[in-house]
């Protein structure tokens, strides 16, 4: 066995287990949450940086331990300002990630993946024809915001202001580390953002849904939802055949009524499919039961789909049924297309 497969990843331990570990070995206590902050307040990506610790004890320490920070692969740069970045990760998968920058409104968002690939095969997204390979660990998820955050400070000297986790994969199916990396990002001893700055984005998984609400969670949830009718949702996301519309929104009004938290519908508009006042008006009937933002997307061709982005005339008609029955909806006009960072894209293509 190698000596890099044989050390643990130091990043994978609690600040309990490390203060056992340095305990154990005759140090202080406090040397564990020295190296914790070194870890998730400083995002230090080796023993090296950790400067309070003297040098026989990081010694030790890199002798037990290794850190797996993710490598940059790839940058590409849009048009109107829109960066993806493509990772590697310690066993050499690849996963990609996207800054939005928009500065009008002081607004940076990063969008993060949480699985190397994605199950749930929606016939839409370039993601879900890749087959999943396994989940991101917490770090892995925490280092796309780090990375990213420091793109946009020395691109558009800003810091990352919202996190989206509607990347590559299904958060909810990688849930652990989810809110574990959710943990690390917005806990004053790690990144300290606002929890109500972030939102996760699922294809819908009922059960989990009403799990996010028993543990009392403090970000937004959205939901792609992309039609609002069982007979056409079961048609591009397979995952409505076990969770369907009447389940889902069960699901989601349980979450609301427990956490209060802000929900928003995703809904990318496909020509002569999703786009008619039928359905605006069945899409309507899904946003009376509770407080939601529905934000319409234009849709992002990928290789083999058979599918055409709405005309803006039968966006903004659906857009408008909507609007004028007091619904809150944006119509969002995708960023980056020119380098395949747009919603629905991310397929790790060169």
């Amino acid at each position: 066995m190698s000596e890099k497969i044989s050390k643990i990843d130091i990043r994978k331990f609690d600040l309990q287990e490390l203060e056992k570990f340095f305990v154990e070995m005759g140090e202080k206590k406090f040397r564990a949450r020295q190296v914790y902050e070194w870890l998730w307040k400083k995002s230090a990506t080796s023993f090296d940086q950790m400067t309070n610790l003297s040098k026989n004890l990081r010694t030790v320490v890199n002798e037990n331990f290794v850190i797996n920070p993710i490598q940059e692969d790839k940058v590409q740069r849009s048009n109107d300002g829109t960066i993806k970045s493509r990772f590697r990760l310690h066993d050499g998968h690849m996963i990609e990630s996207v800054l939005i920058p928009v500065p009008s409104d002081n607004r940076f968002t990063v969008c993060v993946s949480s699985q190397v690939g994605c199950s749930l095969t929606c016939s839409f997204c370039a993601t879900g024809r890749m087959k999943r390979v396994r989940n991101l660990d917490a770090s892995e998820i925490y280092d796309q915001v780090v990375m990213v955050n420091q793109q946009a400070l020395e691109t558009f000297g800003h810091p990352l202001t919202n996190i989206v986790y509607m990347g590559m994969g299904e958060p909810l199916l990688a849930y652990k580390n989810v809110l574990k990396s959710i943990e690390l990002i917005t806990s004053p001893e790690g990144l300290h953002m606002s929890p109500k700055r972030i939102t996760v984005s699922t294809a819908g998984i009922a059960k989990m849904i009403r799990k996010l609400a028993d543990d009392e969670v403090k970000f937004n949830l959205a939901l792609s939802l992309h039609a609002a009718d069982d007979e056409k949702r079961d048609k591009i996301m397979p995952i409505n055949e076990q969770n369907n519309l009447e389940i889902l929104m069960d699901s989601i009004e349980y979450f609301y009524q427990k956490t209060k938290n802000r929900i928003s519908y995703e809904y990318i508009a496909f020509q002569n499919f999703n786009d008619t006042i039928e359905d605006a008006k069945n899409l309507f009937k899904l946003c009376k039961r509770f407080p939601v933002k529905v934000n319409v997307i234009e849709y992002n061709p990928i290789d083999g789909a058979d599918f055409e982005k709405s005309s803006e005339d039968r966006i903004d008609a659906f857009a408008q049924y909507l609007r004028q029955r007091k619904v809150m909806i944006t119509v969002r006009r995708s960023r980056g297309k020119d380098i395949d960072a747009a919603c629905g894209q991310l397929a790790n293509k060169e």
